[in-house]
């Protein structure tokens, strides 16, 4: 990619990918990317253009009359390319993501991570995507399916993931046959588009994959274009519930992982310390921006003594710079998050739970500006609490006691949301019976965030997912691909006439 175009004061401007040309829009609109650390501003993202939408729209549909075609051995060899240079320029983007997000270097090489594991995954495409056949099914009648691409789709991402949740989306849809539209969060792209750069060098011809920048206008513009087949979203309940109807309208396949509210059950069996690393590592971790970051501890019958000793480890943890060696817990990701924190912390208090850590004050030397929160716990928590009805996505941890693990199952399943769940204990058969009659889409067994690898499926469930199909693995293929079913006879010389057939039957 070329240098970016550089503005007066000599930040950059983000770039649109458009039929393999970087663009500089034309917008008058921008947003900047600011460093969470130190309030730095590090580039400006325009609001594209209607015009510049449809720009990159018309070129992912021109782009897949041929690119539905090629070969599937090219289209993995591309994958093949594209995972060795993520791997070779993973730490320099780390650096960028870190920047611009907030997570610390090591989680934003996760991030990368996790991401590269579906590029990997990309690359077995020649076994994902085959159909099936069965001979004879009526006298030399054979009946076989083909997974065919469905043609442009679009991807919207969030801030928390900047570089594993477009990896999610874009190298299956583009291995599959199908062309992309993608649109990074305006909060976060710097890292994005280097992935997106790596991607052309790893040859993804001009206009197989195109990005443009923006809000919601560009948002609502995807959902409703006419040339548009599917939508693949990941952020809040709000806005994917927004594009699941939007799209849905319009007649489109949507994908929407949306908001969370995740418990960790904790059984008096459980290995302690293991357990309170974990909870607090899944706890506070990104600085709890991850939907799939642990919120609430149930902590069962004698369990519920571990309280002191979580908020002791939790107190070991460095809040800082996610750039500075050390740092556990690094700034959220904008003045406006912190702020909404913040609010919701007051309101627990106000509602009557009892704040056992606070984080509030936290103060990080060499950063007097970064929106730093501390690791914060809640314990008197009741269900109707906003701490408890809210997703915080900030390094806040509600704690909540029972008695019994059916209380803590019946507790679990009584919240609207389904994108994981985890319980902690040493007996196989409280851990049976809990996957078994827990009604959360995504279950840990002594693992606190239970994220699959990605040739299983991301399975979230009720009120943080709408849509059938999940994104990567299994799951993602049926997404991005439309099964056509060819039923044939074909006749030779020998072939006796058995005359009309005005029946539905084969024969």
């Amino acid at each position: 990619m070329s240098a970016l175009p550089q503005t007066a004061n000599a930040v950059p401007t983000v770039p649109l990918l458009i039929n393999g040309e970087w663009v500089e829009s034309s917008a008058t609109e921008f947003r900047h990317v600011v460093n969470p650390a130190t309030q730095e501003v590090l580039a400006r993202v325009p609001l594209a253009t209607a015009s510049e939408v449809a720009a990159a729209v018309a070129s992912a549909h021109r782009a897949f009359a041929t690119w539905r075609h090629t070969p599937i051995g090219a289209r993995l060899r591309i994958m093949l390319r594209y995972q060795a240079l993520i791997r070779e320029h993973s730490k320099r983007i780390a650096a960028i993501l870190t920047a611009e997000q907030g997570k610390t270097l090591a989680d934003a090489e996760g991030d990368i991570f996790r991401g590269l594991e579906v590029v990997e995954h990309a690359c077995s495409i020649g076994t994902l995507q085959q159909g099936g056949f069965a001979e004879n099914v009526a006298a030399t009648v054979d009946t076989y399916t083909l997974q065919q691409p469905i043609g442009v789709c679009a991807g919207i991402t969030p801030f928390n993931f900047p570089a594993m949740i477009p990896l999610w989306m874009f190298p299956m849809a583009i291995v599959c046959g199908n062309t992309f539209v993608l649109k990074p969060s305006e909060q976060d792209p710097l890292s994005t588009m280097e992935l997106v750069k790596l991607a052309v060098e790893a040859g993804v011809p001009p206009g197989v994959l195109n990005v443009v920048q923006g809000a919601r206008d560009v948002v609502d513009a995807l959902c409703t274009h006419p040339d548009i087949k599917a939508v693949s979203f990941v952020g809040s309940t709000a806005v994917g519930t927004h594009v699941y109807n939007l799209a849905g309208a319009h007649g489109k396949r949507v994908q929407s992982m949306m908001g969370a509210k995740n418990h960790a059950v904790v059984l008096p069996d459980a290995h302690k310390e293991q357990t309170l690393n974990a909870l607090a590592g899944a706890g506070f971790g990104a600085a709890g921006q991850r939907c799939m970051a642990t919120s609430v501890i149930v902590l069962v019958g004698a369990a519920r003594e571990w309280v002191p000793e979580l908020v002791a480890k939790a107190k070991t943890l460095k809040v800082g710079a996610g750039a500075d060696a050390g740092t556990d817990v690094g700034p959220v990701v904008s003045v406006a998050a912190r702020e909404r924190i913040l609010g919701l912390i007051a309101s627990g208090e106000k509602e009557g739970a009892t704040l056992v850590l606070d984080g509030r004050n936290v103060e990080v030397p060499g950063y007097p500006q970064g929106n730093f929160i501390g690791p914060t716990i809640f314990t008197d928590v009741t269900t109707d609490m906003s701490v408890y009805t809210n997703e915080i996505f900030g390094p806040v941890l509600v704690v909540m006691g029972v008695e019994t693990l059916d209380e803590a199952i019946a507790l679990v399943n009584r919240n609207p949301f389904g994108n994981g769940t985890g319980v902690f204990t040493q007996s196989g058969a409280a851990a049976r019976k809990f996957q078994s009659e827990i009604d959360v889409g995504q279950v840990g067994i002594n693992i606190p965030i239970p994220v699959p690898v990605p040739y299983f499926s991301f399975t979230g469930s009720r009120g943080s997912k709408l849509g059938d199909l999940g994104p990567y693995g299994k799951q993602v293929v049926q997404f991005y691909t439309q099964t056509k079913t060819v039923t044939a006879r074909w006749f030779d010389d020998a072939t006796v006439n058995d005359g009309v057939n005005t029946t539905i039957s084969l024969k």
